[in-house]
């Protein structure tokens, strides 16, 4: 025994750093799938691909509408604020609700998955974490897009017809409607990938979710197609993004909680599988 330990007694073990804080910890998960997410240059070709296909649609789709014999005289199949998001409605959506579905299905493919359970042991958080990047990207895209469809849709109408402003009833509604709803397909992309795992069968249940469903409630007799179909994501878009939805549809306030019930549904689901099975 030296002459300091004699002196000042036994030495004292080093304290431990502590452990960080539960704000910290979920910041550094948010950062660390955001890096993932961005880091792909597949997924930010595909948005931009995407984007310039949808605007291109957009313009052909809404000239077409304008140009239509007795486009003047008599009513669209759609109103002209709905007509400004059709091409939207595939080929964003789409494509992102296909994009949100690898967020886990990649990791799963290629092991990563196990790396990341293991630096994240709380699996929820590893999943409330990709919820929330991969949604928040979808809204921030989502938004920007509609509200470069809707001015594109307007432009072209107001050179035939009476152009729907963004001050019009219901049309500031329908352009932020249009964002969340992709918001909302791309959690249930992510959900679907969660629980499923496998790319293909993860995408097929993402799609039937967010198309088949209302595909097939339309082929259903009447009134059994509307009644059943209000509760669909499609059904439930195009009751917000139409200034005269057809009768039947659920209120536009009905209709946003139907656009978040699905996704809440598929991230709930998901929360429920990862927790009770092994990776």
């Amino acid at each position: 025994m030296t002459a300091a330990q004699l002196r000042g007694g036994a030495a004292r073990p080093a304290r431990e750093p502590p452990a960080p804080s539960r704000l910290v910890h979920a910041r550094d998960v948010l950062a660390s799938e955001w890096t993932k997410l961005r880091s792909l240059r597949s997924n930010r070709l595909t948005v931009a691909i995407a984007a310039a296909v949808t605007l291109v649609l957009t313009a052909v789709v809404v000239e077409a509408f304008a140009t239509a014999p007795g486009a003047a005289t008599h009513p669209a199949p759609v109103d002209r604020l709905a007509a400004s998001f059709l091409a939207y409605a595939e080929y964003t959506i789409l494509p992102v609700t296909v994009l949100s579905v690898l967020v886990f299905t990649s990791e799963y493919g290629s092991g990563l998955i196990y790396t990341t359970f293991t630096a994240v042991p709380g699996r929820r958080a590893v999943l409330a974490a990709k919820a929330a990047v991969t949604g928040a990207a979808a809204l921030v895209i989502g938004e920007v897009l509609a509200f470069a469809c809707f001015f594109l849709a307007q432009a072209i109408f107001s050179g035939r017809h009476d152009a729907v402003s963004l001050a019009s009833p219901g049309a500031l509604r329908a352009v932020l409607a249009a964002g969340v709803t992709l918001a909302a397909c791309a959690l249930v992309g992510v959900g679907a990938g969660a629980v499923v795992r496998h790319t293909a069968g993860a995408i097929a249940a993402a799609v039937t979710v967010v198309y088949l469903l209302a595909v097939l409630c339309m082929a259903l007799p009447e009134p059994w197609n509307i009644r059943l179909g209000r509760f669909t994501l499609p059904f439930a878009a195009y009751a917000e993004v139409a200034a005269h939805p057809p009768g039947g549809l659920l209120a536009p306030g009905f209709s946003l909680l139907v656009l978040i019930a699905w996704p809440a549904a598929a991230v709930g689901a998901a929360a429920v599988v990862l927790t009770r099975r092994d990776a």
